[in-house]
């Protein structure tokens, strides 16, 4: 086959002259013959874009270097600073006691004794009853409430107890006392005698006092100023008797 032009190079006319041997001349579009070299620039083209692209999309990933970046943090056993603690696994978290000890060290052989006897005596919950025991014991005293007394009190204390409501009612003076709240309770002392559990437990308070007479004059005390108390309270129980209570046998002032 063979391509004739009137003038110049092909490519550059705007048509060109075909003649094949047996076959009829015709004439061709110019853009025929550039075809081939047309798809070679778009396919440039077209990879030049995606590589653009590709750049724009690895710089907002990486970011551009500005020389003020935060250096890489180095391993675990190079860091400096605090050491760290070690983790413990032999101790569940929820039973570690990180707060105060709600026992003295001089408490801890009668606590032996106690849960040897006892497995079922846990100290935290017996404070928790102490105190509530100490609120209500507190509050039947100023009321003189002798009913309560006698189921939360031993005879011997409760008989005392009564015995000072007598002498304020026929004094005709009351007490407005109010437990503002209670500090610190800790167990300062466990003995066992047979059956015979005693626990003392030291109390810091803030009381608020005011004692008035027969007319509702206050004669003693403030409500605007608390009174810090510190109290050494015993309860008893005989350990395997029907009655589970510990009951208040005997008060002292720290």
């Amino acid at each position: 086959m063979t391509v004739a032009t009137s003038r110049g190079a092909c490519p550059f006319q705007r048509a060109c002259t075909v003649r094949n041997r047996g076959f009829e001349t015709r004439r061709v579009p110019a853009y025929v013959a550039g075809e081939k070299e047309g798809a070679n620039v778009y396919l440039v083209i077209l990879f030049a874009a995606i590589a653009a692209f590709l750049a724009l999309r690895l710089y907002s990933v990486l970011g551009k270097r500005t020389g003020h970046e935060q250096p890489l943090p180095k391993p675990a056993e190079e860091r400096v600073g605090a050491p760290q603690m070690p983790r413990t696994i032999d101790m569940p978290a929820e039973v570690r006691d990180t707060g105060p000890r709600p026992l003295e060290s001089g408490a801890e052989s009668g606590l032996r004794a106690l849960v040897a006897a006892d497995p079922s005596f846990d100290v935290g919950q017996f404070l928790e009853g102490a105190k509530s025991a100490y609120r209500m014991i507190l509050e039947a005293f100023w009321k003189g409430d002798r009913e309560t007394l006698e189921w939360l009190v031993e005879a011997e204390v409760r008989d005392s107890f009564i015995a000072a409501i007598d002498a304020r009612e026929a004094a005709g003076e009351t007490l407005d006392n109010r437990l503002i709240g209670i500090e610190q309770a800790v167990v300062s002392d466990i003995a066992l005698d047979g059956r015979l559990a005693r626990v003392t437990v030291r109390f810091d308070a803030d009381i608020a006092a005011i004692t008035r007479d027969k007319d509702g004059t206050v004669i003693a005390g403030s409500m605007s100023d608390a009174v810090q108390t510190h109290d050494s309270w015993t309860f008893s129980r005989t350990l395997g008797s029907g009655d589970p209570n510990w009951k208040l046998s005997d008060t002292d002032e720290v």
